[in-house]
């Protein structure tokens, strides 16, 4: 999958999102993609680094720290 496919999906699901609005209001969709998304991408990536906290925060380009204080709010480790 490249990063334009990843693109499109996005963009598809948010189409989808503001049709189904039905012309409401829409509320916090940057708050909500993330949170839709960063779960999914921390299980992945964690279960390709096969545990390793280290190479998964190299591999999303974000400190261990910062890595595991996302990995506790998102439930995945204690």
């Amino acid at each position: 999958m490249t990063r334009k496919h990843i693109d499109a999906c996005i963009r598809e699901s948010l189409e989808t999102y503001f049709r189904d609005l039905r012309g409401a209001e829409p509320h916090a969709i940057y708050d909500m993609v993330i949170s839709v998304v960063e779960r999914p991408l921390l299980e992945v990536v964690m279960q390709r680094a096969e545990g390793n906290q280290s190479r998964a925060a190299e591999w999303l380009g974000i400190n261990r720290n910062t890595l595991r204080r996302k990995l506790i709010e998102h439930k995945l480790i204690k």
